[in-house]
């Protein structure tokens, strides 16, 4: 895990300001949740820091560097969604080896990552079985899960655990 910093966050939608000048620190292995209504700008912050959107005004540090203009895919982040996002012809242990795939991973490590991520989340007995069979809570586990093996600097979870049934 990784520092992250906000360093006076704007983010401005033409005349509307959906973050106005936060400054955060977030310690490595700390756990930060953000609470607030519906546009108060939450998912728009955590958009900034993955790199998925541009910032009006302020800086993102990871590990004491400035990512600000750095584009996601060179941010070591992983991000979870509300929305799982999950391939519906791949079974629940392709969908948890894509990302690791793309990235050219041994097809050893993947298994290792996979396996692991699999025991953490309860997903052991369900590696074989298609997203269309599983509830809501074990798809849910499964898109953490593709987070997980990843095993990034920084998770950014939005509404991740809203159909958790763990």
């Amino acid at each position: 895990m990784a520092r992250v910093r906000l360093d006076h966050v704007t983010k401005r939608f033409g005349a509307v300001e959906a973050v106005h000048d936060v400054s955060l620190e977030v310690a490595d292995e700390e756990f930060l949740v953000l609470l607030g209504p519906s546009g108060c700008g939450k998912t728009t912050m955590l958009r900034m820091i993955a790199g998925l959107e541009d910032l009006s005004e302020g800086h993102i540090f990871i590990d004491g560097r400035d990512v600000s203009d750095v584009a996601p895919k060179d941010r070591d982040i992983a991000m979870v969604f509300q929305d799982y996002a999950l391939y519906p012809h791949m079974t629940v242990y392709d969908n948890l080896a894509f990302g690791l795939k793309l990235r050219r991973t041994s097809r050893k490590e993947i298994d290792v990552r996979v396996h692991r991520a699999a025991e953490m989340l309860g997903l052991t007995e369900l590696l074989q079985r298609k997203p269309k069979a599983l509830s809501g809570g074990q798809r849910q586990r499964v898109a953490l899960g593709r987070a997980v093996v990843r095993e990034p600097k920084v998770f950014l979870m939005d509404e991740p655990l809203s159909n958790l049934d763990a």
